[in-house]
């Protein structure tokens, strides 16, 4: 791979950020990227800096890249031919609760999800009223306020759906659900997918038996939800399996607890008669790789063989040799997945510390994409030139 210039000019921005990086991190950054693997043709260089990048966004546009966080801010950057685009603080009035999760309706209102509410930000003036945000899920409504002090799970997500509607993942704070609290998960859809109307009414449990999803998106081929899925933690280094799933319909149940991925039994559901009509994963991922955000690519920018779902793999925590920390791709023929293939890899040196831990997946308006980094607080530019 040949080198390529980092954007060393969005660190003037990006300082201005508490608890920014330090200057020197780009240096780092420029040695790490040297390592990633990418097919032919490919190339990866540092975009931008945000600490603790998470989830991403794009406005309708093509104007704004939003940046969520697992911290207590949001960030916007300007999308455009400047190769060193300015990162700034979003809505810097506003005290955000691990705002993980933002999207965008099709007339540019941004909903920002976090840990217990929903905000949503109407267009102003080509960018939003940030100083005046409307909680259309308000604090301690999203989930039990019992729940909310358990930092497990509780990245959102969230996606607008053909429907209109709006679409937030919502995980259940445990590694295993315990019984007894299975009524109160399944009453405010912890463990699956809610969806509500854009005002915040209307709200119910799309999809149940979800451990933790925390990606989505919709097939712009039919208009279905797929979605990822985290599994079951401290059941050996290979099982069970993580999922990449779809919802062709709503009252779906993905299996969880019964299943602690794929059709793998959990020990402690494993005395208990699973629910029927369960459905299961479309693809199984490596087990603990933590699979992330999702994304069906769009673009004409990749060759046709690398047009499918592409998916970020956290990289795994608990495992005696680590896996993940990479970009993976699904291909897709006649709306049909088949096993997904690492397509930028290099972040994990095969023991830990990683160099980085991939997040989210966004398209940019030329067919490029956009890697979150939330332990670098870094995003990645991957493009396509064919040398």
């Amino acid at each position: 791979m040949r080198p390529f210039p980092l954007l060393l000019a969005s660190l003037a921005a990006i300082l201005a950020v508490p608890g920014a990086v330090r200057a020197d991190h780009a240096g780092d950054l420029r040695a790490t990227l040297a390592r990633i693997k990418l097919p032919q043709g490919f190339h990866i260089a540092l975009y931008a800096l945000a600490p603790e990048a998470r989830h991403l966004a794009v406005a309708p546009d093509g104007g704004t890249l939003v940046v969520g966080s697992r911290s207590d801010k949001v960030y916007k950057i300007a999308i455009g031919l400047d190769p060193e685009p300015k990162v700034e603080v979003f809505a810097a009035s506003e005290k955000f609760v691990l705002p993980n999760g933002p999207c965008f309706a099709r007339d540019g209102t941004l909903f920002v999800a976090e840990l217990n509410r929903i905000l949503k930000f109407a267009p102003k003036d080509g960018g939003w009223d940030e100083d005046h945000p409307e909680a259309i899920v308000p604090q301690d409504q999203l989930i039990p306020p019992a729940e909310a002090g358990n930092n497990s799970h509780s990245r959102r997500v969230c996606r607008i759906g053909p429907d209109g509607r709006l679409y937030v993942t919502i995980g259940q704070p445990n590694n295993v659900a315990p019984k007894e609290k299975m009524p109160v998960y399944d009453r405010w859809g912890m463990g699956g997918i809610i969806r509500l109307n854009t005002d915040g009414t209307g709200r119910e449990v799309f999809a149940r038996g979800i451990r933790n999803s925390v990606g989505l998106d919709f097939n712009p081929a039919d208009g279905v939800l797929w979605f990822t899925d985290n599994q079951v933690d401290l059941m050996g280094d290979d099982i069970p399996p993580g999922e990449i799933n779809k919802a062709g319909s709503p009252g779906l149940n993905f299996g969880f607890p019964w299943y602690g991925g794929g059709h793998v039994r959990t020990r402690e559901y494993a005395g208990e008669t699973p629910p029927e009509e369960l459905v299961f994963p479309e693809v199984e991922e490596a087990a603990h790789a933590a699979d992330l955000g999702l994304i069906f690519y769009r673009g004409a920018q990749f060759p046709p063989q690398w047009r499918g779902i592409f998916s970020a793999q956290h990289g795994s925590w608990n495992r005696s040799v680590p896996i993940g920390a990479r970009v993976m791709f699904t291909p897709l023929r006649d709306g049909k997945p088949g096993p997904s293939v690492p397509f930028a890899e290099g972040w994990n040196p095969g023991k830990t510390p990683y160099l980085g831990r991939p997040v989210d997946v966004a398209e940019l308006p030329d067919g490029s994409l956009v890697v979150s980094d939330d332990q670098e607080g870094a995003l990645y530019r991957i493009f396509y030139n064919g040398e």
